[in-house]
């Protein structure tokens, strides 16, 4: 059987990074594509996996990525777009937004753009983007941000993922903040593992039906209207075995769905 071969953009570290390592790891061929060069050099010696240094943001490196993987692995199976920036200003002076628009919006639509002829002629395949549970429910003082991955849900009739709170090298600062993980129900951050995890169901076979959804992986962030705190670790523990737990589930996977309750996509066929 072949191998699968998919492009992934924003490689270079976080929920791209883990994305790149689990799809090599299960076998698949990867086009990693990211802006940083230092961090793609650490995905350089895995098996099945070329890199390319670009900004995603242009048109042609979108192009120039496609090509890579049907040159060097001979199709193409499935995008995903993961690459985003954050970073917000205040509203009166919107100088950064043109950046954030072109990296978490005009890239992903660049991405499956270039993408979708190779899925065809490969007799079909999927896309996934990176959104944001920002996306889905505003955060006071990141209206630009917010905004650019509300746009990225909405863009195509693609899937997506909605991340909530995950620790990467953009988070690192953020994780030991006491009161952003009291809003999450399962009491952590997410790894990036956990949200590739996701981004693998979206893209195989399992999620041949599934189109048009965004899924929060969020540890049930978004399931809080923010008007009253989910109960705290300790609370949870003295309130003792919940009938979850006594199902086998621990705190740490409280919550999590199985993958076909949790299923999105977007998937292109061969004759459009």
């Amino acid at each position: 059987m072949t191998a699968p071969v998919l492009v992934i953009t924003g490689a270079a570290s976080g929920i791209g990074e883990a994305a790149v390592r689990l799809y090599a790891e299960r076998g698949h061929r990867v086009v990693a594509v990211d802006v940083a060069e230092e961090g793609l050099a650490r995905l350089a010696g895995l098996d099945g996996v070329a890199t390319l240094v670009g900004d995603v943001a242009a048109e042609e490196t979108n192009t120039a990525a496609v090509r890579l993987a049907l040159d060097q692995f001979g199709r193409l199976d499935a995008a995903v777009l993961n690459a985003g920036i954050g970073g917000t200003g205040p509203l009166e002076s919107p100088g950064a937004i043109d950046r954030l628009f072109a990296v978490n919006v005009r890239a992903v639509a660049l991405g499956i753009r270039a993408a979708v002829p190779a899925l065809r002629a490969g007799g079909g395949g999927a896309s996934v983007a990176t959104a944001s549970v920002s996306g889905l429910r505003d955060d006071p003082g990141t209206w630009d941000y917010n905004a650019t991955k509300a746009a990225v849900i909405n863009l195509v009739r693609a899937n997506a993922i909605a991340p909530g709170l995950t620790e990467t090298a953009i988070t690192t600062t953020q994780v030991a903040n006491p009161d952003l993980t009291a809003r999450i129900p399962v009491h952590r951050w997410a790894t990036p593992r956990e949200q590739a995890e996701v981004i693998w169901f979206l893209t195989s076979p399992a999620a041949s039906y599934v189109t048009g959804v965004t899924v929060p992986v969020d540890g049930g962030l978004s399931a809080n209207g923010g008007i009253l705190l989910p109960p705290s670790a300790a609370q949870d523990r003295d309130r003792g075995p919940s009938r979850m737990s006594r199902q086998g589930c621990t705190p740490r996977s409280r919550g999590i769905l199985s993958p076909a309750s949790i299923a999105n996509g977007s998937r292109f066929s061969a004759d459009g």
